[in-house]
């Protein structure tokens, strides 16, 4: 095979990619991003080293982080970016390997090759032909070292987020490095792998606390919102992705221009915050979920600016108004570089490509609504538990996560239509698309839809469950009214569902399909332990949940 993946929902036939990715990305990007993961279990080897030494590198860890942010899925599909984090990564690695013997450190004889090797970039492929995942012949070690890997993947996007709002704790980044080298020793059995990845939840919860807290404290509590999904007749930039600073200073730099600025897929709760309902050009709302771009970038007719990862290969017909910037990348398409220290990102180029298009071409009216972060959600607290008293809301189901391509995923619009009217449905994340959109109605005021924000915000249904249970004093947060009944795509999901676990959250239910990085073995403990499940029909989950 000429490359194998299977970290996505998505991956083909459920096993597993091996001419070239579901996502798009190709056989050579598949492989050098391998190649990226082992550099930098190399790199963590010493850092680990570093910090029993008192030497920690804030350039290294940020290079970790954007460096595993980069491989999640659809964030960057430029071969000659992986080149140069790897280039970069290799030279990070050998001068942290200096210092520490400066420092008095002993480099140990008997190092791992991600410690040590080294290559010409022509020959990076070559390597990574015989280093990737399959290179772990042992099943269930390798099924527990990439489900602990994904799970860093997703720790590591919301670090990447609350880094930029200059939110970091040294303690996530120390756990990241520690876990990676971690994946590299053979000595560790299953047992162990299994209690790190349950600390990966515990790192996960913390991460997740980080950005809440970098959020809300930056942009204020998300507040109850109605957000139009009509358009207007300016010229406009749609904003894709998760990366509010890049909104901020996009809306700050268009003021005054004639342009709005519309958001797309996960930035959709970027309108519950009250800190950008001042910007009158903030319109609204384009689109649905990150898999429809393809239809509804060409209809906007104006540029669009991915933030974050939910890039899909771009089509001929609206490439050249595709911008990306961070950790995103595609080959032939423009790039917003980062900002200085100091100064805001140059938004200049593509505030003059808006001007030069027509407007968004209209595909649908009306208004959606959201913002029930756990802040809003306890506002209303009293006709929440009040409700649940009186019987008027009998049960609350968590449909966080994703959404994406495959047919079967209209089980979630079906499960949502199916539940009997005293139900309330929580979610975050771009599952919410899936039904959003259908009048479900309210119970006394309480909409039957509660929409917390991204899937950076599904801390938000943590916290709430948690608040429910201190309200009505329970000794297990799974005694609630609550199921769980969530869709995965990609792998902050992973870390969402560590989180999860950690928080004693128990017989929680995964679909479409259960991961393809579970070995047989792993998915007995997790449903003898947590009670993990997959979906069913509708019909019957409906009455299961109920029951």
């Amino acid at each position: 095979m000429s490359m194998f993946c299977y970290q996505c929902q998505e991956t083909a036939k459920g096993t597993g990619c091996t001419i070239k990715g579901v996502c798009g990305k190709t056989e050579n990007v598949a492989n050098l991003q391998d190649l990226l993961i082992y550099t930098l279990k190399g790199i963590a080897i010493y850092a680990v080293q570093a910090r029993e030494l008192n030497l920690v590198r804030p350039d290294i860890d940020k290079f970790i982080m954007e460096s595993l942010f980069s491989t999640i899925t659809n964030a960057n599909f430029d071969k000659s970016r992986f080149v140069e984090r790897i280039q970069e990564g290799l030279a990070l690695r050998d001068g942290l390997k200096q210092e520490i013997i400066k420092a008095g450190g002993t480099i140990p004889a008997n190092l791992h090759d991600a410690a040590t090797w080294t290559e010409e970039a022509d020959q990076f492929e070559t390597k990574a032909a015989v280093i990737g995942i399959l290179a772990t012949a042992n099943e269930d070690v390798r099924s527990l070292r990439e489900l602990l890997t994904y799970g860093l993947k997703g720790m590591a996007a919301y670090a990447e987020h609350a880094y930029t709002l200059e939110y970091q704790e040294t303690g996530i980044f120390a756990f990241i490095e520690k876990a990676l080298a971690a994946t590299l020793d053979d000595t560790l059995e299953a047992g162990d792998l299994v209690a790190l990845v349950l600390e990966a939840g515990k790192f996960g919860v913390d991460v997740m606390a980080l950005l809440d807290k970098a959020n809300t404290t930056t942009y204020g509590n998300p507040e109850l919102t109605k957000v139009n999904i009509g358009v207007r007749s300016n010229p406009a930039i749609l904003i894709s992705g998760h990366d509010l600073k890049d909104l901020e200073e996009l809306l700050i730099q268009t003021e005054g221009t004639g342009v709005d600025v519309y958001t797309h897929g996960e930035m959709l709760p970027a309108h519950y915050y009250p800190a950008f309902k001042k910007y009158d050009h903030f319109v609204g709302n384009y689109g649905n979920a990150w898999y429809k771009q393809d239809k509804e970038f060409d209809s906007f007719n104006g540029p669009v600016f991915l933030t974050t990862n939910c890039l899909v290969p771009p089509k001929e017909s609206y490439k050249d108004r595709v911008y990306t910037t961070g950790v995103v990348g595609f080959e032939g398409v423009k790039h917003i570089p980062d900002r200085a220290e100091g100064k805001a990102k140059d938004f200049s180029a593509l505030i003059a490509h808006a001007k030069s298009c027509p407007s968004p071409t209209e595909i649908e009216t009306g208004e959606i609504v959201g913002g029930f972060a756990h802040n809003q959600v306890m506002a209303l607290a009293d006709k929440v538990v009040d409700a649940v008293k009186s019987g008027a809301i009998k049960r609350f189901f968590v449909m966080a996560g994703c959404d994406g391509r495959m047919k079967s995923r209209d089980y979630y619009t079906d499960f949502a239509k199916a539940l009997p009217q005293d139900t309330v449905i929580l979610t975050a994340g771009c599952a919410k698309y899936k039904y959003n959109k259908l009048n479900l109605g309210d119970i006394g005021g309480i909409p039957r839809v509660l929409d917390a924000g991204q899937c950076n915000d599904s801390y938000s249904l943590a916290v709430i469950a948690l608040k429910l249970k201190e309200v009505f004093g329970l000794d297990d947060v799974n005694k609630l009214p609550i199921s769980y009944n969530i869709a995965w795509y990609e792998q902050k999901a992973v870390i969402v569902l560590l989180a999860l676990l950690h928080l004693g959250v128990k017989n929680i239910h995964l679909g479409p399909t259960l991961p393809g990085f579970l070995s047989p073995n792993v998915v007995k403990v997790l449903v003898e332990n947590f009670g993990i499940a997959g979906i069913s029909s509708v019909e019957d989950d409906v009455k299961m949940f109920m029951a």
